[in-house]
């Protein structure tokens, strides 16, 4: 494997994030410091506590989870599609670079973009609610699996999209959705029960559930599904790549 592309495609993406500092960083960290604002303040005087956690502090997880995953789809899926605009990415292509090291250069920067926005919105919700990290490693190996996974799904859709509009409709239509209405800020244990079992076939349950057992030790499902399901996601991410990179599936004039 040759780093040197891998490292070139990566510092061109990080060197764009820097070009565009105010939307890429600044705007998620001042929408997710909104919800704290609203949601904290409006609904957490209604609700005191969620299995002994107070209501702020048992959002920022499902927050932080919202963040990383529309992020690290937007990210990716705009890094690849803005080539496959322009028409530089049959340069690429063409190019001696095999292409695990063009995935790895744009899925790498998207998922570093994602995580670095993760780690500011920890700290800096620290500054609205009391915070502990009860698992440090397995927070991290979620903030990672995460981004990484939901990086691959970007590029997938950088890959589909024909137009910029495509590249926002699945991040506003199916991943916003899931995961709002997977468990980000509630417990799926105060549904009824038809809707808690309609609740667990939404993947997101299972990843915003783990990651905030890393944080307080509780969760709606076991931490080995919550695994088992990431898993799951980034093999199948990685099948369809290797697919579209076999195929030429949108890649070929």
């Amino acid at each position: 494997m040759n780093l040197y592309p891998v490292r070139a495609i990566y510092m061109a993406e990080m060197a764009r994030t820097r070009r565009t500092l105010l939307q890429s960083i600044v705007s998620p960290v001042i929408s997710t410091s909104l919800y704290f604002v609203v949601f904290g303040a409006a609904i957490g005087s209604r609700i005191s506590e969620i299995d002994g956690i107070s209501y702020g502090a048992f959002i920022v997880p499902g927050l932080i989870m919202l963040m990383l995953l529309t992020q690290s789809v937007s990210n990716a899926s705009f890094g690849i599609f803005f080539p496959k605009f322009s028409g530089s990415i049959y340069e690429l292509l063409s190019a001696p670079i095999s292409y695990l090291e063009i995935v790895m250069g744009y899925v790498g920067a998207a998922a570093s973009k994602s995580i670095l926005l993760g780690l500011i919105i920890l700290a800096t919700s620290g500054f609205f609610v009391p915070l502990q990290v009860a698992h440090p490693f397995w927070m991290l190996t979620f903030l990672v699996l995460t981004a990484v996974t939901f990086s691959l799904l970007g590029f997938i859709i950088g890959i589909w999209a024909e137009g910029f509009d495509r590249l926002q409709l699945v991040p506003l239509l199916v991943i916003t959705p899931l995961t709002f209405l997977g468990g980000s800020f509630y417990s799926i244990d105060m549904l009824p029960p038809f809707w808690q079992g309609v609740t667990l076939l939404n993947p997101v349950v299972y990843l915003v559930s783990g990651f905030r057992w890393s944080f307080y030790g509780i969760s709606d499902v076991s931490l080995a599904a919550s695994v088992i399901m990431i898993c799951l996601f980034l093999a199948a991410c990685l099948a369809t790549i290797g697919w579209i990179f076999r195929t030429g599936y949108r890649l070929k004039p």
